[in-house]
């Protein structure tokens, strides 16, 4: 079949449009326009135009816009095929030649639409006759009222294997078969698929009756059965109530994904006529994007239980290639133990609106599922959760989405992996300790030569010795955290030597050096730590092994306070420097003398610590 573009047009100008919204929509002239209320948002006043002259809708309020074509397929949900079919029909129009295998198809459904349509009100009728007061009791003990099996069809089937063949016979046994209504078994009398059965019909979009599901009455197995694949069903394409929930889906700006029929009309009967329901299958491609199609985040809400959980999960997996921006999935748990049914005969509608007002996200839901799948508690299980995340971000399909995914689980990774926090009060590191010296807070750099400065990072010479400070006293670490996760000491190997030393004193606050450097030489930074180590390598005393304890913890704070304040110093005298020779302002001159002296102080409170410690080296030497 060709629908050329000449085809099309003439069937849009065939069709009067105010016309076909017309007949869900009520419109009242406006001059040449018809105007009314929007069907695709709740609103008051109408901001909704259509103008036959131009063949198109328009909302001034959620831009909604489009022909008759998309009218039938964005409000009414059908496919486009469908949706040009029912409008050529109206029209008076024919469709174009159809191949060969379209030709087929269509004698193969030819009859079927008419089988199932009297199938159904066969078991209507059942239902309501004398035969039916068993279902009835069924739909009486559910909460479903006489008025709510009306607007689903509900029907129920004879206990018996010939009945519905026999109301049916003027289709042939060939059809009915084929149908699914029958069942053929070798050379045996073909008999009754649905026999003492709850029937509900389950209708294609645009509201036939394509097959049917049958809920056993009493006890007995299967207790859902499904008619199977026919000419007219595919139940991995179905969405169960789709026909009904298409409209009003468009009017809340939500979709509702339920487990079963039972489920879905529960909720049409509380108010909620947007849930649909698949087939007793998992979630397919092609069932989640005619869901999109209805709501860019459709709620999936099965049971509470451990197969409905893994039901979402499985959605879930299944969605992720197909997710875009702005379009995804999520999701409601519900009570241990209970179904949506359950919940609005037992609490009402207005619970349910409560779950329904806190979905929880796809990106959450795939989180906490592999959070919980299996301990965490050494590198590999760690390392096995980041794969997990990883691998399920790499199926999505638009780049974007995936880039996004895999920033968000790394993120997460390590917020959950990252060391706690320690409670600690930090000494008196940032303050003036020696006689003569001045501190001023640190600087912000304003100008690209200060933020030069500053990348030129920690003076590496000192950055050594605290580092080799940290790996005699491990236990001042916990003190400084806050600064040394500020910190890119050094890079290459002292950068890796950094990481480690912090990590391994706070993975153990009672490591002692001794344990930490053996660790670090198993760890293949034996070599580097022994460099550092050198007794004759620094002249502080935090880097002497067997110095005073007090004295080393003193020493190194003040180490670490002239390490952290001398880069903002020197970027705030760039600053400064640069300034003044754009504007010779005496203020900007001011500014550079007293940087200086800061810059000058930093120097002397270094050079005291080398003093210092070779002071107590003279007097312990004189003492031997």
């Amino acid at each position: 079949m060709s629908l050329t573009p000449a085809f099309l047009d003439e069937l849009r100008a065939r069709t009067l449009l105010s016309a076909l919204v017309g007949k869900t929509v009520k419109l009242t002239k406006a001059g040449r326009e018809f105007k009314g209320c929007c069907p695709f948002h709740n609103e008051k006043t109408p901001s909704f135009y259509v103008n036959d002259d131009k063949g198109f809708y328009h909302c001034f309020g959620c831009s909604a816009h489009g022909d008759a074509i998309r009218w039938m397929t964005e409000q009414q949900g059908l496919p486009f095929i469908d949706a040009v079919k029912d409008l050529v029909q109206a029209a008076g129009m024919e469709m174009p030649a159809q191949d060969r295998q379209s030709v087929e198809r269509a004698e193969r459904a030819k009859g079927h639409h008419e089988a199932m349509a009297d199938a159904a009100a066969f078991f209507t009728e059942q239902l309501n006759g004398i035969a039916g007061a068993e279902a009835r009791a069924v739909l009486e003990k559910r909460g479903v009222t006489a008025k709510t099996a009306q607007a689903f069809g509900l029907g129920s089937s004879p206990d018996t294997r010939g009945r519905l063949r026999e109301t049916l016979k003027s289709y042939g046994d060939p059809l009915l078969i084929e149908s699914g209504m029958l069942i053929k078994v070798d050379d045996r009398e073909p008999y009754d698929r649905f026999r003492g059965r709850l029937m509900i019909p389950i209708r294609d979009p645009r509201g036939r009756v394509i097959a049917f599901g049958g809920r056993v009455i009493g006890e007995g197995e299967p207790k859902y059965l499904n008619s199977p694949d026919t000419p007219l069903f595919d139940k991995g394409r179905t969405l169960y109530n789709l026909d009904k929930a298409a409209a009003v889906s468009r009017k809340s700006g939500r979709v509702i994904v339920v487990e079963g029929y039972m489920d879905v009309i529960a909720l049409a009967q509380a108010g909620f006529g947007e849930a649909v329901a698949p087939l007793g299958t998992a979630l397919t491609e092609a069932q989640l994007e005619r869901l999109w199609r209805l709501a860019d985040v459709p709620i999936l809400c099965f049971d509470g239980d451990s197969a409905g959980q893994k039901a979402a999960i499985r959605a879930a997996l299944r969605a992720l290639p197909g997710l875009a921006p702005g379009r995804s999935l999520s999701f409601v748990t519900l009570p241990e133990g209970q179904d949506p049914d359950d919940l609005v005969r037992a609490r009402g509608s207005a619970a349910f609106e409560a779950l329904l007002a806190k979905p929880e996200p796809l990106v959450d839901r795939l989180w906490a599922h592999e959070y919980a799948a299996e301990a965490l508690d050494t590198p590999e299980q760690r390392a096995g959760l980041k794969r997990r995340l990883a691998d399920h971000a790499a199926t999505i399909a638009d780049g974007n989405v995936r880039h996004e995914y895999l920033a968000e689980y790394r993120r997460r990774v390590d917020d959950l992996f990252a060391r706690p926090a320690r409670d600690f009060t930090p000494r008196a590191a940032f303050q003036p300790r020696r006689p003569g010296t001045k501190w001023t807070p640190p600087l912000p750099p304003a100008t690209v030569q200060a933020k030069a400065v500053r990348a030129a990072g920690i003076d590496r010479v000192l950055a050594k010795a605290v580092l080799a400070g940290l790996i005699r006293h491990p236990a001042e670490i916990a003190r400084h955290m806050e600064v040394l996760h500020g910190l890119k000491l050094v890079d290459g190997a002292l950068g890796r030597l950094f990481e480690a030393v912090v990590d391994l004193a706070l993975e153990d606050r009672a490591l002692d050096s001794g344990r930490l450097i053996t660790i670090l030489a198993t760890s293949g930074l034996g070599q580097i730590t022994t460099d550092l180590l050198r007794a004759d390598a620094m002249p502080y005393s935090f880097t002497q092994d067997g110095a005073d304890p007090k004295r080393a913890s003193a020493d190194l704070d003040e180490a670490i306070a002239i390490m952290v304040a001398r880069p903002e110093v020197d970027a705030a005298l760039a600053n400064a420097t640069a300034e003044l020779e754009a504007t010779t302002s005496d203020a900007a001159f001011g500014r550079q003398m007293e940087l200086l002296r800061e810059q000058r102080a930093l120097e002397v409170r270094l050079a005291n610590l080398i003093q210092a410690n070779n002071d107590a080296d003279e007097f312990e030497i004189e003492g031997n």
